[in-house]
C-alpha cells in the first residue's frame, strides 16, 4: 500500500522514478514553503505527530506564524452538573484529552501565543490555566472557559503572568472585585473588556473602581441594570466603545416591582453621546432580543447556532 502526502497546487512536488540518482527528501522541503503548508491544518493536524517526522519538520511545526492564535474553542468538556462545588463533574478522559493537546501545542508555541480562546463550556483546572499561562506569557487576548474549576489563587496567578493582556472576554462572575483589581495591577496596557453574562451595580462599580482607563465594553446579550448603565456612562470617563446590543435593561423604581424597558430615556441617549460607538437594539422583531427576552437575560448559549456566542457587534472582540 503507498501512502501519498497531498498538497496545495501552488507547491510542486516531485516524485522520482525509481532508479533514478537523485531523490528529493521531504526533509529538505524549504522551510517557508512547509510553515505555508501547514498553516491551512487545523489544531488536531498540528499536534498529530508532525512534529516528530524529523527535526526540519519539527522546526516548521514551531513556527510563530502559527501560534499566534490557540484556538480551543472547538473543545467542550464532556461533563455532568452537580449539587456541590464545583457544581460540574468533568470525565477524566475529558481532563487528560485537554492536557495532552495543551501539553504539545504549548511545547510547539515556544511561547509566541499572543491570543487565546478557550469555550465557554470547557472547565479548565487551576493546573491547567497555570500551566498555559507559565508558558504563553506575552498574551495580549485571552476568551476565558467557565469559571466552575478555578479558583481565586489559579486566575490571580495567571494574570500576574499575563502582564501583555489588553482584553479579555470573560464570563460573569459573582465576586468579580479581585479579577479587577489583579488587572490593574498587573496589565497597564488592558483596554477591552466582554463580560458574557449579568452586570450588575457591584459589576459596574468595580470597573469604575479599578478600570477607569478601559476603553472598549461588551455587556450584549444579558441583564443589564439602568443604575449600572449610569455608573459605567458616568464612570468610566476614558470609554469609547459600549455595547450594549439585545439587553435586557432593567429598572427597579421605588416600591415597585422591577420593570424592563423598552427603550433609553433621554437621559442615558446624552451621557452616551460622548462615546465614539454606542450600540445597543432593542428591538421586538429582533431575533436576538427575543431569545435574550425568552432566556430571562441568561442567556442558553447551547440551544442556539454553534458559534452563535462568538458574535459581537465590536469587530476586536468578536471570535
Amino acid at each position: 500500500m503507498t501512502c501519498q502526502l497531498v498538497f496545495p497546487c501552488d507547491v510542486e512536488a516531485f516524485v522520482m522514478e525509481e532508479g533514478d540518482s537523485a531523490v528529493r527528501r521531504w526533509e529538505d522541503l524549504d522551510n517557508d514553503i512547509l510553515v505555508k503548508i501547514l498553516q491551512s491544518f487545523d489544531l488536531f493536524e498540528l499536534t498529530s505527530g508532525l512534529a516528530q517526522v524529523c527535526s526540519s519538520w519539527r522546526l516548521a511545526c514551531s513556527d510563530q506564524l502559527l501560534w499566534k492564535t490557540l484556538d480551543l474553542s472547538v473543545i467542550k468538556s464532556n461533563f455532568i452538573k452537580i449539587p456541590l462545588e464545583p457544581y460540574v463533574y468533568v470525565d477524566c478522559q475529558s481532563d487528560k484529552t485537554l492536557t495532552r493537546l495543551l501539553r504539545i501545542a504549548l511545547n510547539l508555541s515556544r511561547g509566541n501565543i499572543l491570543t487565546l480562546i478557550f469555550h465557554y463550556n470547557l472547565y479548565v483546572s487551576d493546573d491547567q490555566l497555570t500551566y498555559t499561562a507559565e508558558r504563553c506569557p506575552r498574551l495580549k487576548r485571552l476568551v476565558m472557559p467557565a469559571w466552575n474549576r478555578i479558583k481565586k489563587t489559579g486566575i490571580c496567578r495567571a494574570i500576574r503572568i499575563w502582564e501583555d493582556l489588553e482584553s479579555l472576554t470573560m464570563p460573569s462572575i459573582a465576586n468579580p472585585p479581585y479579577v479587577m483589581e489583579e488587572i490593574a495591577r498587573n496589565c497597564k496596557n488592558f483596554a477591552e473588556l466582554k463580560i458574557m453574562g449579568p452586570c450588575d451595580i457591584l459589576f459596574a462599580s468595580t470597573l469604575v473602581a479599578f478600570l477607569p482607563n478601559l476603553k472598549v465594553l461588551s455587556v450584549r446579550c444579558t441583564v443589564l441594570s439602568k443604575g449600572a448603565l449610569v455608573i459605567i456612562l458616568e464612570g468610566l470617563k476614558k470609554l469609547e466603545v459600549l455595547n450594549i446590543s439585545h439587553c435586557l435593561i432593567t429598572e427597579v423604581p421605588p416600591s415597585s416591582p422591577r420593570k424592563v424597558l423598552t427603550k433609553l430615556d433621554e437621559s442615558i441617549l446624552e451621557k452616551a453621546s460622548r462615546l465614539r460607538k454606542f450600540l445597543t437594539c432593542m428591538s421586538d422583531s429582533c431575533i436576538m432580543c427575543q431569545r435574550t427576552r425568552n432566556d430571562e437575560g441568561l442567556m442558553r448559549w447551547y440551544k442556539y447556532e454553534e458559534d452563535l456566542w462568538k458574535v459581537d457587534e465590536v469587530r476586536s472582540l468578536a471570535i
